[in-house]
């Protein structure tokens, strides 16, 4: 008698703010092994997240997040890069907890999952490409050099709002990425979960003869190894 193995569907989650257009489309193409991705998004305004919006997008994610109780998912990322930078390393950590603790679930989170895998690379000098304004690239850099990572070369598109951030395109980020590379970074990371990249990575890689990463491939291949089994 012959046992046709039944087939396995497999969920995972994803949360990121209302404007993000990107990452889900990007993260499931990095994990082809995923059959689902249930995406919540985050509410907020048009303008910049600042210090002073964090806490109040945050309490929303959390009450977001009961929306996922009781789902059979396999993990959860959390994509909001400009909101864990700005929180900073601690507070991006609780939240982690706190989120895995509301859904026993796994948690990763896009800031957690760019350092780790820079570390797991042994990389600590770096290019660094971001579209944020000036007081996240520099929650950005501090967040880094609390990780043992020094920014050696750098520069950002400084979309002005959401719309604008939307409108960046993956040839864009490519061009921004041949001004920045120096000789004296080890690797290249282009943060932001809105970014596209998916398309870039392996072609600027090889014309730089470094690695390039992403938010969406670093929280992707954080994803996997926190896989449940």
């Amino acid at each position: 008698m012959t046992v046709t193995p039944q087939s396995t569907h497999r969920a995972m989650a994803l949360m990121v703010p209302i404007n993000n257009t990107t990452m889900e489309k990007e993260l499931l193409a990095w994990m082809p092994e995923m059959d689902e991705c249930t995406t919540l998004k985050i509410p907020r305004s048009k303008g910049l997240l600042t210090v002073e919006t964090i806490p109040a997008y945050q309490q929303g994610a959390y009450e977001l997040a009961r929306q996922l109780e009781g789902n059979n998912l396999e993990i959860l990322a959390y994509g909001c890069t400009a909101a864990s930078f700005l929180a900073g390393p601690s507070a991006d950590k609780d939240m982690q907890h706190r989120l895995a603790d509301m859904l026993q679930l796994p948690v990763v989170t896009t800031a957690q999952s760019m350092v780790k895998e820079l570390h797991q690379r042994s990389i600590e000098r770096i290019a660094l490409v971001t579209p944020y304004h000036d007081e996240v690239n520099q929650r950005l850099k501090r967040y880094l050099t609390d990780e043992g990572i020094e920014v050696m070369a750098f520069d950002s598109l400084r979309a002005p709002d959401v719309d604008a951030l939307g409108r960046i395109t993956s040839s864009e980020v490519a061009g921004m990425a041949r001004q920045v590379m120096s000789d004296a970074c080890q690797a290249m990371f282009i943060a932001c979960s809105q970014l596209p990249t998916f398309d870039i990575l392996d072609a600027l890689s090889a014309e730089f003869q470094r690695p390039v990463l992403s938010s969406i491939q670093a929280t992707a291949a954080q994803a996997r190894l926190n896989l449940v089994n």
